[in-house]
Parts: structure tokens; sequence; C-alpha cells
């Protein structure tokens, strides 16, 4: 990991934005398309607004999702809605988009359809931002889950041990392959625990199996405060 502070999420948001447009402006100049990984919750809020201005042919990016609940895409819970709110919407309308939820009722019966749409793109993942949770999960891979699970797809459907629904999430492999990868970790619960992983990494935590399986530098942009 390579470990960057800021003092509050505005400093954050800038820098990340800067580390975005230099990662996929990297990309474009050895392929002629990108992928652009970004997660949902409560953060990326703050600092979507900033990747929107990113001065990047953006016709050549396709923008999907690291993780979805499995509610409507206008639900207030839906990441796609929140995603689509903060950044797409401010980005060019040639701006593809790929979403992850599906008709059917169940995140275990889209695992094909999902697979498809995201084997359709350019692969290997070119940026993949991920939040932390306090319980070390990334995307909606949990503690508690196998890590060794060999999936023919690129994505898992997941049944959170607490949470009001379902989710489908990109799988531990699609995400360890990425080229760059970006973490945003908010507060000081989360900081302490990147601390103490540094010194002791527990095998349990999903956080933990993405930094022992990536060839790539997991860089990380801490803030303690929103």
């Amino acid at each position: 990991m390579q470990r960057h502070y800021f003092a509050n999420i505005e400093q954050l948001s800038q820098s990340l934005a800067k580390y975005v447009e230099n990662a996929l402006q990297n990309t474009l100049t050895r392929k002629p398309q990108a992928t652009l990984i970004v997660p949902g919750g409560n953060t990326p809020r703050h600092y979507l607004p900033a990747l929107s201005k990113c001065q990047l042919p953006w016709d050549r990016i396709t923008i999907t999702l690291s993780d979805e609940r499995w509610v409507d895409v206008t639900d207030e819970q839906s990441n796609e809605r929140l995603v689509k709110k903060y950044l797409m919407n401010h980005l060019p309308s040639n701006t593809r988009f790929v979403g992850l939820k599906t008709q059917h009722d169940s995140p275990s019966d889209a695992i094909d359809e999902i697979h498809q749409r995201l084997d359709r793109l350019s692969l290997p993942l070119s940026l993949t931002i991920l939040g932390l949770g306090e319980d070390g999960h990334i995307a909606s891979l949990f503690p508690g889950m196998n890590p060794d699970l060999r999936s023919v797809h690129h994505c898992v459907a997941v049944g959170p041990p607490i949470a009001p629904s379902l989710r489908v999430s990109l799988s531990l492999a699609i995400l360890a392959e990425s080229a760059h990868i970006a973490l945003v970790v908010t507060g000081e619960g989360k900081r302490q625990l990147l601390d103490r992983l540094s010194n002791n990494p527990d095998p349990g935590l999903p956080i933990v199996w993405l930094l022992q399986r990536t060839q790539s530098v997991v860089t990380v942009f801490e803030a303690n405060v929103l």
C-alpha cells in the first residue's frame, strides 16, 4: 500500500481526481478503451463530482460499479442511482455506463447476465476505486465469505450478514487483477484498522485478500472526517 493522508474530504477528492486522470490517461496511451470502477455508499458522493471534472476523453471510458444492492435502480439505496446523480449526469452524454442490476428476482439468478456485461469490458480493469468497511469488507465481499472460491464468473451473489438487501459484487479475482487500485478511507476507525493490518494482516478480512492477491500497488487516500 501507498498511503496518503489529507486533512479533509475536499483535499482528498482533488488528489483522487488527479490520480484518476493520470491513471486513465496512461491506460489510453496503450489501449483504445479504459474501464473505471466506482463504489457506492455514502463517501463517494463527496468525491465523484471532482472526478467528473477530469479532463479525459470520456467517450473512450466505460464506468461500472464495484457492487450493487439488489433494489430498483431508482431506489435511494441503489449504487447506480448515486453514481448517475453525482458522476454520470455531469459527464458527456456519450460516456458509457454498465449497471449491475437486472430484472431477475435475486442476484444469484442474474450472475450469468452480469458476467456477460462485464466480460464485454476492456479487461483487465483499468482503475478500480474501492471503499473500506470498518469490518474490513471491500465492494460487497464480507468477512466469512470464502476467498478461495474459484468461480468462472466476474461477479458473485452476496447475502450480507447484516443488511436489508441482497447484493451482487465484482469477484475478488477481477478486482485484484485491476491495473490500478485506489482505496478511499474516511474515519479514524478505518484508518486504525489499516494501521493494525499493516503490522498484522488478518487473513479473514477481504481487504487483506485483495492486498495479498493483487500485483498492483494499492494507493490509499485517507481522511479522518468528511
